[in-house]
């Protein structure tokens, strides 16, 4: 398995995983984690929000550079 396979897989699994947090998201604050009691896990609805922001935001920097990374060719094949 070679840097540029790995990379590809984080690449998708972040790709992935952004895609099921912006779900998470709602602009009422309720979003598909109300379904499954989300807010529950933590101390307030606020922290919870804060958590997902940031974790949403940490991803959108990991798939963004990757994918400047991959689309310029940086990573021997």
């Amino acid at each position: 398995m070679t840097v540029s396979h790995v990379v590809e897989a984080i690449w998708v699994f972040s790709g992935v995983a952004l895609v099921v947090l912006v779900l998470l998201h709602s602009p009422k604050g309720d979003g598909i984690g109300a379904i499954g009691g989300q807010a529950q896990l933590f101390s307030s609805t606020k922290s919870a929000e804060n958590t997902l922001n940031r974790v949403t935001w940490t991803l959108t920097v990991i798939f963004l550079s990757l994918t400047v990374v991959l689309s310029a060719g940086w990573l021997p094949k």
